[in-house]
């Protein structure tokens, strides 16, 4: 089957769908954002919530997944304004519509299940593929590209911080032994350097293939998702109108923490150095936090969509200059 003539509602599940219209309440006449348009599952709960009359502005950066979600939203074409960038440069899109501000927004940092499946897209351990793992495949290094030519200190270093992985040293060392023999151009090939680098004892304890967190780290850094992100948090904030209310969902600690921190700071107003005894910037909060700890789907959900399992999803809203509720 093509896919051109794949249904998208058959390919990914949204995860947390009911959660984030419950915490974003959108409202006939608001105007939201969805960050990670991905399959249009959120946009399209957010404008049917709204009656229809709502305005969106989605984003993302995969032209494949950025076509399924204009036909998922082909009845309020009228309504949505889609562009093919990255959620960290909303900033350009909101311009061009003449925007300053937005009533809600969502950004669902997870990969979907289409670009997972897809072998050709090289994001998965299961399916051969060529190992390239870039979102937007037209820009920027591949994987293959970063494990071929990468220092053992530098691809070690992407494992351990962005993978998590405790033998990052090992598995580096695997890969530049690999590549040393031939080119590392495949998903199974790579794979399968990572599962052999594991001792044969943690290899069949492993809850998940052992290439997991390998896998992970290289997207996060071929995508260069920690910029995106820790972009997006520096700005967002001051895109929000007064009760506007910002929903982030994460998929692993480190997105979480720098969601979490980032909603903490804005909360505090005050931004005097730590070690200051006395607040003297006279600043105010511009957020109130609504999720004092993470939301995480229901049993149901992940019983029906394993893929939700590490979901994690966080709820801001802005206040008024004063620092004050709407």
């Amino acid at each position: 089957m093509s896919m051109g003539k794949v249904d998208p509602a058959s390919i990914h599940t949204t995860v947390l769908l009911h959660e984030v219209i419950e915490w974003l309440k959108p409202t006939p006449g608001g105007r939201y954002m969805d960050g990670t348009l991905g399959m249009g599952g959120h946009s399209l709960a957010l404008m049917q919530a709204a009656d229809g009359k709502a305005e969106l502005l989605g984003l993302d950066r995969d032209q494949t997944a950025l076509g399924h979600a204009t036909a998922r939203l082909e009845e309020f074409a009228d309504r949505t304004h889609l562009f093919h960038l990255p959620f960290s440069r909303f900033e350009e899109a909101l311009d061009e519509l003449g925007w300053e501000g937005i009533d809600g927004a969502v950004l669902d940092l997870g990969v979907s299940s289409m670009q997972l499946d897809e072998a050709d897209r090289g994001f998965s351990f299961i399916n051969d593929g060529p190992l390239d793992m870039r979102m937007n495949p037209e820009h920027g290094q591949s994987a293959a590209d970063l494990v071929n030519t990468l220092k053992h200190g530098d691809l070690a270093r992407i494992i351990r911080t962005w993978g998590e992985d405790p033998l990052a040293g090992k598995i580096a060392s695997a890969i530049l032994r690999a590549r040393e023999k031939e080119a590392i151009t495949r998903t199974l090939q790579l794979a399968e350097i990572v599962r052999l680098a594991y001792p044969p004892k943690m290899r069949h304890a492993a809850r998940n293939h052992p290439a997991t967190r390998t896998f992970q780290g290289l997207r996060i850094a071929v995508n260069r998702e920690t910029e995106e992100l820790e972009y997006y948090l520096k700005t967002i904030v001051d895109r929000l109108n007064p009760g506007a209310r910002l929903a982030i969902i994460s998929f692993h600690s480190l997105e979480d923490r720098a969601v979490k921190h980032s909603f903490r700071d804005a909360a505090k107003g005050c931004k005097c150095p730590s070690h200051q005894l006395h607040c003297t910037c006279d600043g105010v909060p511009a957020v109130k936090v609504l999720t004092k700890k993470p939301l995480i789907p229901s049993e149901e959900e992940m019983q029906v969509n394993s893929r939700s399992r590490s979901a994690k999803l966080r709820v801001c809203e802005k206040l008024t200059a004063d620092g004050e509720e709407v």
